[in-house]
């Protein structure tokens, strides 16, 4: 663990440590993600402390949420790593047909993997996963706000792996900004919020670092009157709520037709009871905001719109009750951010063109979530927007490690988890081979005349379902052999019939 602001020594240990080729065995790889998942295993109940000291969140929502997902990743890619390190074997054109054309999977080099206080172990780990996997090295820095879990990742690592390959750096802004300005990196993975996602492009730019920018935005769910109600306000709830809101794939506002959103909003009360009883100030499974700065923030953004569920605060304990707004003024300040918190306004439209216009006129969001049983209606929404990724009748849960996870726009660039997060990781190195005869390639020399035109434009690719001189030719050998075939079948035929 680095502490402070001398990074030197973990920045430059990373690089000797990959310049050294020690990353780069599969079976080192396989190891360190072993010694990766029995870390996990290993330490789930002093982990799940961890994140209730930072969050007061749930042991279940701490190990589904950071452990179990991180896991997961870990287990996918131990699975696979031997099938997507192969080399692509490409198919060429007749131009290129004797040569061998293979893509090559490398890894970038020193990786900086910048988590998130939300989620700190899985927004840590999970890119790790994907770093390890294809071969980098990683320089780890873990939010200094959920300090306390920061302070574990930081102590655990380097017990369960390589200390040099993968060291851990805590610091603040003004040491991030230090990590990030001064010292090289071959590829930067970022989780947070836009302002700074900006940042770390243009410090990235200077040296044109490749970057990962997860960043979150204001995610819409559109409901429309064919819904099942009652299980859409579940798992709209199920979204908004977990972790106090604080999850970048958080409904972030829900448009609705107008005359079901009472009944939407008795249903969402009825979950909100269900979930965390008469006082979810009291629930086990109801987390607070991280730290005061944030709840002031989320309290700000409360006075949006009237509020018909939740709005009690305590500031002592950096609690924010489940809340449901509705009446929002579509310049309000709750739908000019992304809230972050326990608040959800209800908009009304006309219908589902109109919501579709609603979303079309915002930054484009990372999730955007459509509650609806008529496939058509699903497919138009579908059709008409864009976003990192979309959700049909559920929430949140596209974030697993068999599909791409990331954003468009402002809501990020990149994605990684599973064979996504690998190949984000990996440099696709074309590797051509020539194995054709030097008078076969005369064609390409200088001088260049009529002659050489020619037999170019002999060799040209043909659209679909069109032939060229060479398919002409192969369909004619084709046939040819066809003819000879069943002259020979005929033959035999009359051979035995006499």
């Amino acid at each position: 663990m680095v502490n402070g602001k001398d990074f030197t020594s973990a920045v430059e240990g990373a690089r000797k440590a990959f310049n050294s080729g020690k990353t780069k065995p599969i079976e080192f790889r396989k190891q360190q993600l072993t010694a990766l998942a029995k870390l996990l295993d290993d330490n789930e109940d002093a982990l799940c402390k961890a994140l209730h000291k930072d969050m007061g969140r749930s042991d279940f929502e701490g190990y589904l949420c950071d452990i179990h997902v991180t896991r997961n990743e870990v287990i996918l890619a131990l699975n696979n790593i031997d099938e997507w390190v192969k080399p692509e074997k490409i198919k060429s054109d007749l131009m290129n047909a004797m040569a061998n054309l293979s893509v090559r999977k490398e890894p970038y080099g020193v990786c900086l993997i910048i988590g998130a206080w939300n989620f700190p172990i899985l927004l840590v780990l999970a890119p790790l996963v994907a770093a390890i996997a294809a071969g980098n090295s990683a320089v780890l820095k873990p939010s200094e706000s959920s300090r306390h879990t920061a302070d574990l990742l930081a102590e655990l690592i380097p017990k369960y792996m390589s200390k040099e390959c993968y060291p851990v750096v805590i610091t603040g802004p003004e040491g991030s900004a230090q990590l990030l300005n001064e010292f090289r990196y071959d590829l930067i993975l970022y989780t947070g919020g836009i302002a700074v996602g900006k940042l770390i492009m243009a410090a990235a730019a200077r040296n044109l670092t490749p970057v990962v920018l997860e960043l979150g935005g204001k995610n819409p769910c559109i409901v429309a009157k064919d819904a099942d109600l009652k299980k859409s306000a579940e798992r709209i709830c199920f979204g908004r709520f977990m972790n106090a809101g604080q999850v970048c794939l958080s409904p972030d506002y829900v448009l609705c037709e107008e005359e079901i959103r009472d009944e939407l909003v008795e249903l969402m009360r009825t979950t909100v009871k269900k979930f965390f009883g008469d006082d979810p100030k009291s629930s086990k499974s109801f987390p607070r905001i991280i730290n005061s700065r944030h709840f002031s923030r989320v309290r700000g953004l409360m006075s949006s719109g009237k509020t018909v569920i939740g709005g009690e605060v305590d500031e002592s304990q950096k609690y924010i009750a489940p809340t449901i707004l509705v009446d929002v003024p579509e310049d309000a300040p709750v739908m000019q951010e992304e809230i972050f918190g326990p608040v959800l306004p209800i908009l009304t439209v006309k219908n589902i063109g109109e919501a579709i216009k609603f979303v079309n006129a915002r930054e484009r969001p990372l999730a955007l979530y459509v509650y609806s049983q008529t496939k058509q209606l699903v497919d138009h929404v579908l059709h008409r927007t864009s976003s990192g990724g979309t959700v049909i009748n559920d929430c949140l849960m596209h974030h697993n490690q068999f599909q791409p996870f990331g954003g468009i726009g402002h809501s990020g660039m990149g994605n990684y988890h599973g064979k996504y997060g690998f190949d984000t990781f990996t440099h696709k190195r074309a590797c051509y081979e020539q194995k054709t005869p030097n008078m076969l390639l005369s064609i390409r020399y200088p001088p260049y005349n009529q002659k050489t035109l020619n037999r170019l434009k002999s060799m040209k690719e043909n659209l679909p379902g069109e032939l060229g001189t060479f398919g002409k030719v192969m369909r004619l050998i084709k046939l040819a052999l066809i003819g000879i075939i069943i002259a020979y079948l005929i033959q035999n035929f009359i051979e035995l019939k006499n």
